[in-house]
């Protein structure tokens, strides 16, 4: 199973070194910034799995990165964790309004930074630890590379096994073709869209082998959906 990839945004340099050091003792791949500026093109360059995000940053504040992190259609499901010295609840109310899915005030453990960013990602991408993804009559374990539906064995390949997987993290939202190629393929790809028609109708043919019924719904000039019945 792959590592979940984290970016780190902390402008303590001694915080930031420790809590690189813990969470890549723990398998994440970690990368790091200081700064607000330098840590929205990083995002751009290679989306994170989940970002642990101080308030108080050199250059763009952590409160505005949130926010475009938020707007920005490749990043907008990404989980954040908010770190900040701010102990107010206006502040709190502020960070999760703004988008952040966890919010925590320094000083804290880093045991429980450790807990806490895994259990927003059991909750958002269940599969990122460890767990297996039940959507509907589908069931994909992450460690053993097996997908089901109904109790029968379904055979994909390494792109369309990505693909459901990415869908069954998020079932029922609706993805542009752009959205999939960075997601499935990596930012930055230079594989055409319609690259995605093909290895969607593939995806298809191999999930409705026994079973008639297509959990892939296409909306019209929109992308695709995971809808489970």
């Amino acid at each position: 199973m792959a590592s979940p990839k984290l970016l780190l945004i902390e402008d303590d340099q001694s915080l930031s070194e420790l809590l690189e050091y813990r969470f890549r003792a723990q398998g994440y791949a970690v990368r790091v910034s200081a700064d607000g500026d330098d840590a929205l093109l990083m995002a751009a360059e290679e989306v994170p799995d989940l970002v642990i995000l101080d308030w108080m940053i050199e250059g763009t504040s952590g409160i505005e990165v949130c926010r475009r992190l938020r707007r920005d259609k490749r990043t907008a499901h990404v989980p954040i964790v908010m770190l900040t010295a701010r102990e107010a609840e206006d502040d709190r109310v502020r960070g999760l309004e703004t988008g952040a899915d966890d919010y925590i005030t320094k000083p804290f453990s880093p045991r429980e930074l450790l807990a806490r960013v895994a259990a927003v990602l059991r909750r958002v991408r269940p599969a990122l630890a460890g767990e297996a993804l039940e959507i509907g009559d589908l069931r994909l374990d992450p460690v053993a590379h097996r997908v089901e539906r109904r109790g029968e064995v379904i055979h994909l390949g390494p792109t369309e096994y990505r693909l459901l997987k990415f869908f069954m993290e998020h079932p029922r939202r609706v993805f542009s073709r752009g959205q999939l190629l960075d997601a499935v393929w990596g930012t930055g790809s230079e594989i055409e869209e319609r690259t995605v028609d093909v290895h969607i109708r593939r995806l298809r043919k191999a999930i409705t082998v026994r079973d008639p019924d297509d959990p892939i719904r296409t909306v019209r000039s929109a992308g695709y959906a995971l809808e489970p019945a």
